[in-house]
């Protein structure tokens, strides 16, 4: 049993630390003043192979292993969450079930293009009254001849205003239950896609949330990702995601640590650095541990996946801790930091709104202790 990175691993992450600082980094700040994402990053980290990396070559991916893309996601979210967050709709959820069960003409017409970063993905799952509960959505995609006919509202939707394409949930079959649950792709200049707001949040601001509106919305038949019926392959997608998403969380919370400690190690009181003082060092001590902890779990559940496994419970724990570690250790942050903490020119604020969204975001923590639950036979 082996708990360090290999070389191969060591290089990697630290030249897409070196691409985070050099190139998205100096863009954070205004992204998150004017709540945009700075477009530009698709086509430039798609030249570089950073943009859907798990891909095989043969699609112009770089064909990494999951470990790989977790160090991606938590040097990304060192830099910006909100940047990470449109970069992980695109890089998997988007276009995940596009290269999985997709047929070869929906992957050169959508996969590779988003590889390259010539074309933007978005997922859409959420709706205003089917969030943990996926099987109470409302969405439909109704088969009439050589077309599918899609009604209904999407809420949440990462990318939603600037995606080229949609891999959208719909039921194709409600008498079926959850079985009726269906993957589509729907291009964003089809009649009856309708971008009915942008959304704008508290945290994660600069990457672009929608409401979406499908009103006899009508795509060919052509356009279905697999067979009707799609629901496992729905929640395959969305087990590996998490794992994903609890490297973002690692991210986050490193980021936390890294300000805490410098400034308590700047930030003169009563004579002394604070960190000097016994209550800073126990709060360092211990986000310290718990992010080492979560890496781990992040570690394993990845190393699980490039094993061939599908682990269930693994993502789950590693999600739910991650997660909330990284509130932990943005809010002990805030607190190290003072009135400070809460002035906009230091950015552990932005550390906690955006790591407030990911025990939310993604599956909550409540929703992943019920799935923790299941696994272990409850």
């Amino acid at each position: 049993m082996d708990f360090e990175l290999d070389e191969h691993h060591r290089i990697f992450k630290e030249t897409f630390r070196k691409f985070c600082e050099r190139e998205i980094e100096p863009l954070v700040d205004q992204a998150e003043e004017e709540e945009k994402f700075p477009l530009h990053l698709f086509p430039r980290m798609g030249e570089l192979g950073y943009l859907c990396p798990r891909y095989p070559e043969k699609y112009g991916g770089a064909g990494i292993d999951k470990i790989s893309e977790v160090i991606m996601r938590e040097e990304l979210s060192r830099v910006s969450q909100g940047i990470a967050s449109s970069w992980s709709a695109h890089s998997h959820l988007g276009t995940y079930p596009i290269y999985k069960w997709g047929t070869e003409e929906q992957k050169d017409r959508y996969l590779v293009p988003a590889i390259k970063g010539n074309k933007i993905a978005a997922f859409g799952l959420t709706e205003p009254d089917a969030g943990s509960d996926t099987k109470s959505i409302r969405t439909t995609a109704e088969r009439k001849g050589d077309y599918y006919v899609i009604n209904g509202r999407k809420i949440f939707i990462t990318n939603g205003n600037i995606c080229d394409f949609l891999t959208l949930v719909a039921y194709t079959d409600r008498s079926k239950g959850y079985r009726g649950i269906s993957l589509f792709i729907v291009d964003r200049n089809t009649p009856g896609f309708v971008v009915s707001r942008k959304l704008r949040k508290e945290g994660i601001r600069c990457s672009e949330t929608a409401e979406l509106l499908f009103e006899e919305c009508k795509i060919p038949a052509e356009q279905l990702i697999g067979h009707e019926g799609g629901f496992y392959n729905l929640m395959n997608t969305l087990t590996e995601g998490r794992v994903g998403v609890a490297g973002n969380c690692v991210g986050i919370a490193q980021a936390a640590y890294e300000a805490a400690l410098k400034y308590a190690g700047e930030r003169i009181q009563f004579g002394r650095p604070i960190g000097k003082f016994q209550a800073i060092q126990f709060k360092l001590a211990e986000i310290a541990t718990e992010i080492e902890a979560a890496r781990l779990l992040v570690y394993k559940a990845a190393w699980l996946i490039d094993q061939g496994k599908e682990p269930i419970k693994e993502a789950s724990m590693a999600k739910l801790y991650a997660s909330e570690v990284a509130v932990r250790a943005a809010r002990e942050a805030v607190q190290i930091h003072g009135g400070y903490g809460i002035m906009r020119e230091f950015r552990v604020g932005r550390y906690l709104r955006d790591a407030l969204v990911y025990t939310i975001g993604e599956g909550t923590s409540e929703i992943q202790k019920m799935i923790i639950a299941k696994q272990i036979g409850l």
